[in-house]
């Protein structure tokens, strides 16, 4: 049957009865006043989107702007610059161990550096702009989503990652799925990167083999042609998060795309 996440890790759940919710928020609100946010100044053009890495102690944003910066969370002290793209810089992630982070942008490459000397550590090169890059949980594999431009559909890339940094990173593609249907905004792994998640332009999720790349499902989650614009995993990734046009999000079981919540703005 379908997962269901239990109650403790759903923010919006208030199984464990409405007055301890209720107590609960009220608590939460006292501590608001403490909470003093830190603003950020680096970027000189829109950002695009923004990364922890794994242990939370450093943030990395990318802009349209063409560099991605580093942070430490803690003080938003500015702990480094990456430079080297030459267009509009779409997405970022950064590998388990803070050792490496991908990009992907607008001068069709895809990215791979050295987190702590700021290096380049590989280029690879794609006919359309790259909307989005994700490792997998250990770090081995990355997959990028190409955009669909003049005559070139949208690809789910993946790319085998060695996790030295000394080491010489593979020119091949370890596989490509084409998006011939409705082209993928978003994509991403599942827990022990079992399946490739990826939601369309068509408000619809599909369900890859991330080994053969075969189409295992295709479920149109939601309102048809509103495009899903993120998707986001929980800790685990045994479900994830969509956000669309349509100005829902919903939270969706990995293992048979079953929604287990639906959040309405």
């Amino acid at each position: 049957g379908p997962y269901y996440p239990p109650p403790s890790l759903d923010p919006f759940s208030s199984s464990t009865g409405s007055s301890t919710a209720t107590r609960s928020r009220v608590n939460f609100a006292k501590q608001l006043p403490n909470m003093r946010p830190i603003l950020l100044s680096g970027h000189e053009r829109a950002l695009t989107q923004i990364r922890y890495n794994l242990d939370g102690d450093i943030i990395f944003s990318v802009a349209k702007d063409q560099q991605i910066c580093a942070w430490f969370s803690h003080n938003g002290e500015r702990l480094g610059t990456y430079h080297g793209h030459v267009g509009a810089i779409w997405t970022v992630d950064v590998d388990p161990t803070s050792t490496m982070i991908a990009s992907g942008s607008a001068d069709n490459t895809i990215r791979l550096w050295d987190v702590e000397s700021g290096k380049c550590l590989k280029v690879w090169e794609f006919p359309t702009a790259v909307k989005r890059v994700e490792f997998n949980e250990d770090g081995t594999r990355l997959l990028g989503v190409t955009e669909k431009r003049m005559g070139y559909l949208s690809n789910i890339v993946v790319i085998d990652i060695n996790p030295d940094v000394e080491a010489e990173q593979s020119d091949e593609k370890a596989l490509t799925i084409v998006c011939d249907e409705s082209k993928a905004t978003v994509a991403g792994w599942s827990n022990m990167s079992k399946y490739i998640i990826a939601g369309h332009e068509d408000g619809s999720v599909s369900q890859y083999d991330s080994k053969t790349g075969d189409l295992l499902d295709n479920v149109p989650i939601h309102e048809l042609n509103q495009p899903i614009v993120d998707l986001q995993w929980a800790p685990d990734r045994t479900y994830f998060i969509t956000a669309c046009k349509d100005k829902t999000a919903k939270l969706i079981a990995a293992r048979d795309l079953t929604v287990l919540k639906n959040y309405v703005a």
